[in-house]
């Protein structure tokens, strides 16, 4: 069984995901925050492989990116520095990117490395729904990874059906119809959208993303999905203060 379909079946809510970026806030810093992640309790680690052009990424998680792009990170060092990964981290690793750099990697060598460093799956907001199944599908599930899609408030009812059909794993629900970032509360249009979805009784479970920052947040948005994703507030953190003490004090802040 998939490690991510293993978090869902003995956590049924407040499922944790933390996203940060890869070689960020020092270039070798990938493998130690995932550790020190795990210690702390999350429960799914989000890993984002730095790209010159982030459509869906607010300017906490841009300049993050681009300072790991200025110290040297890519994609084939990422797939090195994770050669060990499961050696250290027993809960789902993701990662977070966008297709151009999959495609220079090579899509296909990209699924193997996956495979062999024990990537449990894939967010590439930019991959088409229908060119994913056409092209790129059998290829994922050859090597066992999930592709994980995002919806937001505009999606419409029957494409939210669709991509319920086709995903594994989970589907990333985005808050609100903007780019990442931290914000400090939960609107009434969000917990509208938010109903909707969840009176639509998808049979995959669901994380809510964009705009979680703290308990507050946290334990809001998680009344009407399984968890959420915290990422831009986890980056600031990591901008003030990177050591294993300092991530185990934010993680206990969220979910103690």
């Amino acid at each position: 069984m998939s490690r991510i379909n293993e978090v869902f079946l003995r956590k049924k809510k407040n499922v944790l995901n933390i996203y940060f970026t890869a070689g960020y806030p020092n270039i070798d810093d990938t493998l130690r925050i995932a550790r020190a992640l795990q210690a702390a309790g999350t429960d799914i680690i989000e890993i984002g492989i730095p790209y010159s052009d982030p459509i869906a990424d607010g300017p906490t998680i841009q300049d993050s990116s681009q300072k790991a792009l200025n110290a040297g990170m890519s994609l084939k060092l990422l797939m090195m520095q994770l050669q060990d990964l499961r050696k250290h981290i027993s809960i789902p690793v993701i990662l977070m990117g966008y297709i151009n750099p999959v495609l220079q990697y090579g899509f296909v060598e990209f699924c193997q490395d996956c495979k062999e460093v024990g990537i449990d799956g894939v967010i590439l907001p930019d991959l088409p729904l229908q060119e994913y199944m056409e092209m790129y599908q059998r290829t994922f599930e050859k090597y066992g990874l999930y592709n994980i899609f995002l919806i937001t408030p505009q999606t419409s009812h029957r494409r939210i059906l669709r991509i319920n059909e086709v995903s594994k794993g989970f589907i990333y629900m985005v808050s609100s119809a903007s780019i990442t970032g931290a914000k400090q509360g939960v609107s009434q249009e969000q917990v509208d959208y938010f109903e909707r979805i969840q009176n639509m009784s998808l049979s995959v479970e669901r994380l809510i993303g964009f705009g979680i920052s703290n308990k507050e947040t946290f334990n809001a948005v998680c009344k009407y999905a399984s968890g959420a994703i915290i990422g831009s507030a986890f980056i600031n953190q990591l901008s003030k203060d990177a050591s294993d003490e300092a991530i185990i004090s934010f993680i206990g802040s969220i979910v103690n």
